[in-house]
């Protein structure tokens, strides 16, 4: 019996010495990987708002990490933006490759998806250089480590109604949703946090209909995390395969849109069955409303701060032992599908009709760093296009990042199930039934199998 004690005892203390182990800071000589971030606020001045925007809710920023293993270099970047155009993915990419020696292939530059800001254009591109410029000065030896956690301020967003039975937008609690966060830390041989990088699959559409300038959801999330670890850390969103996925309690499907049909019914136009951007038909100055956005503001920084200790939970608990040699290997290609063309209108509910339209090109691409895999599409994709990538990936530590690296003219991508709802994703998809999710999917995974051969032959 003593001798069992004995051999519990040491095996408690070595439990113990290895975890100890796994945090100890690392000498300079021990890594090879090098880390640096930076943050830029982006928000426009006044004299430059779009006609629609009326003020700011919170500055909107681009957030830049760059990443160097020795040999080569990585750059992530995360703006937000509902958007970012092809022309100018094209045009930074081939700046940085030039000026900062970062390849176009391990490039990820990715659209938050805040339904409340857009940039396109050179003013833009410059400060998104300007950015990544900050963040290759800054780089210093660091480590890097994956860790996932959950949250549930998603929820699918494609319900049949239970009165006329057909597909709308509303919350459905028991249709496919992915939870899973997933959080990559970058810190500096003392341990001291230089970046963290997390996917989550959410439409950050929480203050689209306030008409001013917002980071949304991934916006505050990332301001929380960033307040939370100090010292200049940049936490960078990337957003999962979120097409079907809205926040859990979202007040434009329900109250402001029953407001805005009936406004402009009494103008003769009938939006029952579409959805003006932004806050079109809404009167701010109307009590009601008013005490709608403010809840709506509320509401924002309720999710920001939810999914953002998500993250930090994750920081604390959560975390595999720190890597300090990270081999970084890139690789991109696009693959096409049979386009269509929508002949007929209305948001949801009933079958659209179409005829051929122009192939679409959607670009893929890998970005492995050390052991971990992050997919990206430049479009919008259904949760379960994600969950099986997520599945049939060889790589336990997998994210999926979309819009990112520019903009396919796809639309919406649903899984090969989701083309027989009738829903306004689906109606809107410029793609046909019966090639981009396998198209997707296989793609991302040749292309692992790519980054793969390209290690070995190193």
């Amino acid at each position: 019996m003593r001798a069992l004690r004995w051999t519990v005892m040491a095996l408690v203390l070595a439990f113990q010495a290895s975890i100890c182990s796994a945090q100890a800071p690392l000498g300079s000589s021990q890594v090879s990987l090098q880390a640096g971030a930076a943050k830029l606020d982006i928000t426009p001045d006044k004299k430059d708002w779009p006609p629609h925007i009326e003020g700011v809710l919170d500055p909107v920023h681009v957030r830049a990490l760059v990443l160097d293993d020795g040999k080569t270099r990585a750059a992530m970047v995360t703006v937000d933006s509902v958007a970012l155009t092809t022309e100018s993915w094209d045009h930074i990419t081939a700046a940085a490759e030039r000026e900062l020696h970062i390849p176009r292939k391990q490039f990820l530059l990715s659209a938050s998806h805040s339904h409340s800001a857009f940039f396109k254009g050179e003013a833009f591109e410059k400060q998104v250089l300007t950015a990544l410029r900050e963040a290759a000065v800054k780089l210093e030896p660091a480590t890097v480590s994956y860790g996932t956690g959950r949250s549930y301020i998603n929820v699918n967003r494609n319900m049949v109604d239970k009165q006329s039975h057909q597909w709308r937008e509303g919350p459905n609690y028991d249709g496919p949703s992915d939870k899973t966060v997933a959080v990559l830390r970058f810190s500096n041989i003392d341990g001291t946090p230089i970046a963290v990088y997390y996917n989550y699959a959410v439409h950050g559409v929480v203050t689209g209909m306030l008409d001013q300038f917002s980071g949304d959801i991934p916006g505050v999330t990332s301001d929380y995390i960033e307040n939370a670890l100090g010292d200049d850390a940049v936490a960078l969103w990337s957003m999962g395969a979120a097409g079907d996925q809205n926040p859990i309690f979202f007040q434009q499907t329900y109250d402001l849109r029953a407001i805005r049909v009936a406004n402009f019914a009494k103008k003769g136009e009938d939006i029952s069955n579409s959805m003006p951007p932004g806050g079109q038909g809404l009167n701010k100055n109307n009590p009601v409303i008013a005490k709608l956005f403010d809840q709506q503001k509320q509401m924002v920084n309720t999710y920001g701060q939810m999914l953002g200790e998500e993250v930090l939970h994750v920081l604390r608990a959560n975390m595999e032992r720190p890597q300090a040699s990270a081999d970084l290997e890139g690789v991109q290609e696009s693959v096409t599908c049979p386009g269509r063309t929508r002949t007929d209108s209305g948001r949801a509910g009933h079958p659209g009709t179409y005829v051929d339209g122009k192939p679409v090109d959607i670009r893929l691409g890998v970005l492995r760093i050390g052991d971990t895999i992050i997919g990206a599409v430049d479009a919008e994709l259904f949760t379960m296009i994600g969950q099986r990538f997520k599945r049939e990936s060889p790589y336990k530590h997998t994210i999926l990042a979309t819009l990112t690296n520019g903009a396919s003219s796809s639309g919406y991508i649903p899984d090969e199930a989701a083309f027989g709802y009738n829903t306004f994703e689906v109606l809107s998809s410029k793609v046909k039934p019966g090639c981009a999710e396998g198209a997707i999917v296989n793609g991302l995974l040749d292309l692992i199998n790519e980054t793969d051969q390209m290690e070995r032959a190193d």
